[in-house]
């Protein structure tokens, strides 16, 4: 049975033209279930009742529950449980500019990154487009206030779930969903090749950012097991396609190792590598982890890394880190639960 929640407006409409009734009805629908955040479906006043009982019938309307929350001056970190007992995690960054979530498309991960602790707990299955909108209503219902953007780099590879995500976003995106501007949408991925190809051919401006966290295939395969399969090469070239296809300036995520690969030759290396691309570099502070070895690297050596990618002709940011009082690492949450 499907979700109500992980309907898109299209398909709504199809379900009503099927059921013999005007498509206009997914319009109130979407109304009553993100505008008015009407969760009982007796109360939608302006839908028939027969239709109301068909609908019933036909869908689920059950969403996750929050299970646990952990919270920091700017950011709250969030456990959800899943209809079957699977948790997940979401992480709500409070800017000056805005309020940011974090959602997770997977309960776990298969990319296996050596640094990342959401890969260290295995991929246990995809979650579902309802899934993915209700980690957006339950923050929303639980702070009181509106997401402003939403970055899809919790746990899980984004494009390993496509079509879910994809629909995902055309509903928050909606103007009656959640109506989420389409620029104020970020989707991550750690390098999956082909489906960065899909992805241009939605003709959807959102904001791409790649996983990239080494200049070179020796270092990034040990920290990447993707590159072993679509090395550097292949990706830089699919991002050039994405560019030249979108118009879009695409942001590669660096995150930065003690020892590893934040070195003065690293730093040449990338600027090299991505040089007169439309892109800029997002510096990360690691987050630590008991389970996970790697250090963050020292604040002066950031420092100096950015600097040198400034010296290169590339535009880059060092990221604010958030949550250093709570569970901050990806999945870090989640694996305190299982285990």
């Amino acid at each position: 049975m499907k979700n109500i929640y992980g309907i898109t407006r299209e398909k709504l409409e199809q379900y009503f033209l099927e059921n013999n009734e005007k498509k206009f009805k997914a319009l109130q629908v979407f109304e009553w279930l993100y505008i008015h955040k009407e969760e009982n479906i007796e109360n939608w006043s302006n839908i028939k009742k027969e239709v109301r009982d068909k609908m019933k019938e036909d869908f689920s309307f059950a969403i996750p529950k929050i299970k646990r929350c952990e919270k920091d001056t700017l950011t709250r970190k969030y456990l959800f449980e899943l209809y079957d007992e699977n948790c997940i995690e979401a992480v709500v960054m409070f800017h000056d500019y805005g309020t940011s979530l974090c959602v997770s498309s997977q309960v776990g991960c298969n990319m296996g990154c050596a640094f990342c602790e959401s890969g260290r707990l295995k991929k246990v299955r995809d979650l579902e487009t309802y899934e993915m909108v209700s980690q957006i209503l339950l923050v929303e219902k639980d702070l009181g206030m509106r997401i402003s953007s939403v970055v899809i780099m919790g746990i899980g590879e984004p494009l390993d779930n496509y079509e879910n995500v994809m629909a995902f976003i055309r509903i928050i995106n909606d103007a009656k969903g959640l109506a989420l501007g389409i620029r104020h949408i970020t989707l991550s991925t750690s390098g999956l090749v082909p489906k960065i190809y899909d992805l241009k051919k939605e003709n959807i401006q959102i904001n791409l950012a790649i996983s990239l966290h080494a200049p070179n295939d020796t270092l990034r395969s040990k920290l990447m097991k993707v590159n072993q399969v679509y090395n550097i090469s292949q990706l830089v070239e699919a991002i050039k396609d994405y560019i030249q296809h979108t118009n879009r300036r695409v942001t590669i995520e660096y995150v930065m190792l003690k020892g590893i690969n934040d070195s003065e030759a690293c730093a040449i290396e990338l600027a090299n590598l991505l040089h007169g691309m439309n892109i800029y570099v997002n510096l990360i502070p690691y987050n630590e982890t008991n389970h996970i070895e790697f250090k963050k690297s020292e604040k002066n050596t950031i420092s100096k890394f950015c600097e040198l990618l400034k010296k290169k002709g590339i535009n880059v940011t060092i990221r604010k880190e958030f949550g250093s009082a709570i569970s901050a690492a990806c999945g870090q949450l989640r694996s305190k639960e299982v285990e």
